[in-house]
């Protein structure tokens, strides 16, 4: 790690940034949480004395303009990802943007044209990616797995979740003030459930097994509860099966099975403001034995806040989504869509539109 700190500053005082960012920001060992930035004051003052950021601003273009700002996490509404990363490039700031990346092909592959001109580092933050579990069952796949058969994954919420959330999470703090978009997001909560939870799912499908060519979904709604099961086909041959649900009548479901020619993997992942690794079980053919990591760190917000650091000051390699990830997930949940819709496989590279 540098001794220098990246000096970050989070733009939104929300939810988000109150049960992971801030906190986050503050517990790295190669960053600090040097300002934040909203537009309703009381909140934003009252944030500020909370994480002891050492600077706090009302308008964004002040905050970017600020030569001793390095970069910025966007923990806005999914609808302004795009315009603040925008803007974040344009001010010679690094960006770690919240999943989903965008709602839109076109802002993502405009966001990217942007980061290419900047020079600066865009990272998305699927922060699953940092779930140790995760990494080592990656790892495995990709160095003794040989051959992979098949994957499944879930993501099931819960209807419990907000009873254990509310436990273990900070209070959060709202404001009337805060900057809302012009349409509700949850006023169509078929796409909304998609960029919140439907995002994590293919990306921990793409993170294990690669990139996904075709999906063939079915949806299903019984009164609120939404179901999800899409085939998957991956560019490796891979078959996969994707299950999100919401909400189960049941406690948190998450987690993966892979099969493949050298072992296979089981994976539970826990409700994730628990802060604990996804117990996984590798089981290894050429030793015909079953090793379980233990992941102690199960800090992945602040884990990837320090790997997004490392890459800016010390040229470290990316671990984290990039902005192609980015793009990737938001064109499996269009195309996930549009099977649903027409009740067809669709292709991801014949993919255009927004959510």
């Amino acid at each position: 790690m540098s001794e220098r700190k990246l000096k970050i500053g989070v733009l939104g005082c929300g939810p988000i940034a109150q049960a992971a960012h801030f906190e986050s920001c503050t517990k790295a060992k190669n960053a600090e949480l040097y300002a934040v930035c909203d537009i309703a004051d009381e909140l934003r003052e009252r944030m500020a004395a909370t994480h002891a950021a050492k600077k706090q601003y009302k308008v964004y273009g002040e905050m970017l303009a600020d030569p001793e700002l390095d970069a910025v996490i966007i923990a806005t509404s999914d609808a302004f990802h795009v315009t603040a990363s925008m803007e974040a490039l344009h001010a010679g700031k690094h960006v770690l943007c919240e999943k989903p990346l965008g709602v839109s092909l076109e802002e993502g592959y405009a966001l990217k044209e942007a980061m290419k001109k900047s020079g600066k580092i865009v990272q998305v933050a699927h922060m699953k990616r940092f779930d140790i579990g995760l990494q080592e069952s990656r790892r495995f796949i990709r160095n003794k797995m040989g051959a992979l058969t098949a994957l499944k994954a879930w993501y099931c919420d819960s209807t419990h979740r907000y009873t254990v959330t509310d436990a273990v999470q900070p209070l959060i703090v709202t404001s009337s003030d805060a900057k809302k978009p012009v349409n509700d997001p949850k006023a169509n909560l078929q796409s909304y459930y998609m960029l919140a939870h439907g995002s994590h799912l293919i990306d921990t499908a793409r993170f294990l097994a690669g990139d996904i060519v075709s999906v063939r979904a079915r949806y299903k709604d019984d009164a609120g509860l939404r179901c999800w099961f899409v085939e998957t086909e991956f560019a490796n041959g891979t078959l996969g099966h994707l299950d999100l649900t919401v909400s189960v009548r049941m406690d948190w479901h998450e987690g993966f099975q892979v099969y493949g020619e050298n072992g296979s993997i089981i994976g539970k992942t826990q409700n994730p403001w628990y802060f604990k690794t996804s117990e996984v079980e590798i089981f290894d053919e050429e030793t015909a034995a079953t090793y379980r990591p233990l992941g102690a760190d199960g800090h992945f917000y602040r884990r990837q806040v320090e790997a997004f650091a490392d890459s800016i000051l010390n040229g470290a390699p990316m671990l984290g989504a990039t902005i192609d990830d980015g793009i990737e997930s938001i064109k499996g949940m269009l195309a996930i869509a549009k099977s649903v819709e027409t009740g067809e496989k669709v292709y991801l590279s014949d993919i255009v539109g927004e959510l």
